[in-house]
């Protein structure tokens, strides 16, 4: 029976990659607030600050422990709002915060993994990723705000093949629709093991063999 989950999942996995892992990991704003505070001294050769007429502090650009060259911006209450980070290996991060700190989007460029854009709601919880992995598959996924977990997803993979995959509340396949590069579409079903129930594939019908 028709079974095209295996290579669209591996997408929704490597989206999950690319907003939990390299995000989290390099792109918070207390990891800037952080390197802020433990400097006894700003010298102009390591930080430069940006401040207002009134001399507050709008924007800061400087260099974390950690290497990554980061531009902070503030608004007028002095809230990280804003960040343009790029690592030593050449990733770059461009970020957006709410008045909580909370990040709402980022845009992402990896130097070994997906790149994409990732939007969160107002307490964090990503709610949508588009993707584009080495291997070059695209994906568009959309996730559950109350669970985390991805409940649709539609993407082309590298061999030019466009799925839509439906996912149910525990985050399992359950169906897909897709068309493979020769043109021939398919639907599967799966229950909650994974085991598919139903398929579709439709085949073009030989012509008629012309009569003599």
């Amino acid at each position: 029976m028709l079974n095209p989950r295996n290579w669209f999942y591996v997408v929704i996995v490597a989206i999950g990659g690319f907003a939990g892992g390299l995000i989290a990991a390099q792109f918070t704003p207390k990891d800037a607030l952080a390197a802020r505070h433990h400097n006894a001294r700003v010298l102009t050769a390591e930080e430069f600050d940006l401040v207002d007429g009134s001399g507050n502090k709008r924007a800061m650009l400087h260099v974390t422990p950690r290497g990554m060259a980061n531009l902070m911006m503030l608004d007028g209450e002095g809230n990280d709002r804003a960040e343009f980070r790029v690592a030593r290996d050449g990733s770059s991060l461009l970020g957006f915060y709410d008045s909580k700190g909370t990040r709402r989007v980022v845009v992402g460029y990896s130097a070994s993994g997906p790149n994409g854009i990732a939007i969160y709601d107002n307490e964090g919880r990503q709610l949508a990723t588009l993707s584009v992995s080495r291997s070059e598959q695209a994906s568009l996924t959309l996730y559950d705000p109350n669970t985390g977990l991805a409940r649709a997803g539609l993407g082309v993979a590298a061999t030019g093949e466009p799925a839509l995959v439906l996912f149910d509340k525990q985050g399992r396949d359950r169906a897909e629709v897709h068309v493979r590069t020769n043109g021939e579409p398919g639907i599967a079903l799966a229950d909650a093991n994974g085991k598919s129930i139903a398929g579709l594939p439709i085949r073009e019908a030989s012509a008629p063999a012309q009569q003599q």
